[in-house]
């Protein structure tokens, strides 16, 4: 028996044990933590199913090392050197969209002096408030499909350039004829900035989340889009139903009401961007919808 706990005496003697400091345990947390979200964030896009594909080529690939597949091998050795280039190109907009996210977050923007976003007019008044409500209401009224977008500290001027300029004072009046049918502007999107119409038939990014319902279009899915790359505040009119809808952060809110609508572009007005995450889920409390 004691040359038994000897023996095991011995071998354990002999592991490297290493010793666990607390930035250890900070640092196994942090990636811990990054992976987490990595995970919930890849499956919200097609970079998902890409990723199951690498991982089955991957499985593919050890098992050709297991029974020694030299062929296989050697192939894989060969391409090995432009997966990581071709990695980048395929998962490149996921990859753009993930830096635009983080940027969003504006974590260094107290620290930059050259970030000078949040010194920019932005931000609609009573009055456009007001205006942008009755657009809606008699665009849904008539089921005349709308798209618009308010902008809020990140520019849209890319997006903005893509459309025909207007520079006109927000009314209603103006709101309608431009997405009234059969007329020059009424295809694309309507981007507002500080308390005017900048641009009409702006295009827009199309949202490429697999679990959008599958019931809404283009205009849906281009409003949605355009709220998960920026912190824009977008309307949409269904010119199927007459339903509208609003997207923000890349979260839809279906069958509002015109109170509703006014509610939230309030709470806009009022800053609720700026705020928390509690906060942005309150903003949308009512028939929210996941994108």
């Amino acid at each position: 028996m004691s040359a038994i706990l000897e023996q095991i005496s011995d071998y354990v003697s002999g592991l490297y044990m290493p010793k666990i400091q607390p930035i250890d345990v900070v640092e196994i947390l942090i990636i811990t933590v990054l992976l987490y979200f990595f995970m919930v964030w890849i499956q919200r896009t097609r970079a998902y199913t890409l990723l199951k594909g690498i991982l089955t080529v991957l499985l593919f690939v050890t098992l050709a090392a297991v029974f020694h597949m030299t062929a296989i091998l050697w192939i894989t050795q060969r391409l090995a050197s432009v997966a990581l280039i071709a990695l980048v190109i395929i998962f490149q907009p996921e990859l753009r969209k993930a830096l635009e996210s983080l940027g969003n977050k504006n974590i260094l923007s107290n620290f930059l002096p050259f970030d000078t976003g949040s010194e920019r007019m932005y931000g609609i008044s009573d009055q456009s408030i007001g205006e942008i409500v009755r657009a809606v209401n008699d665009m849904s009224e008539a089921w005349t499909g709308a798209l618009i977008v308010i902008e809020q500290k990140i520019l849209l001027t890319d997006y903005i350039d893509t459309g025909i300029s207007i520079d006109g004072a927000i009314s209603s009046g103006l709101l309608v004829n431009i997405f009234e049918k059969n007329t020059p502007l009424h295809d694309g999107a309507v981007i507002i900035r500080a308390n005017k119409v900048a641009s009409a038939t702006c295009y827009l990014p199309l949202s490429d989340n697999a679990q959008i319902n599958k019931k809404y279009g283009t205009r849906h899915r281009a409003g949605l889009g355009i709220s998960e790359v920026s912190d824009a505040f977008t309307i949409i009119v269904s010119e199927e139903t007459g339903r509208v809808s609003c997207s923000y952060m890349g979260e839809l809110m279906t069958g509002v009401t015109e109170s509703d609508l006014r509610e939230q572009l309030f709470r806009l007005q009022k800053g609720s961007l700026d705020k928390e995450r509690s906060d942005k889920i309150t903003l949308f409390r009512k028939g929210r919808e996941k994108a």
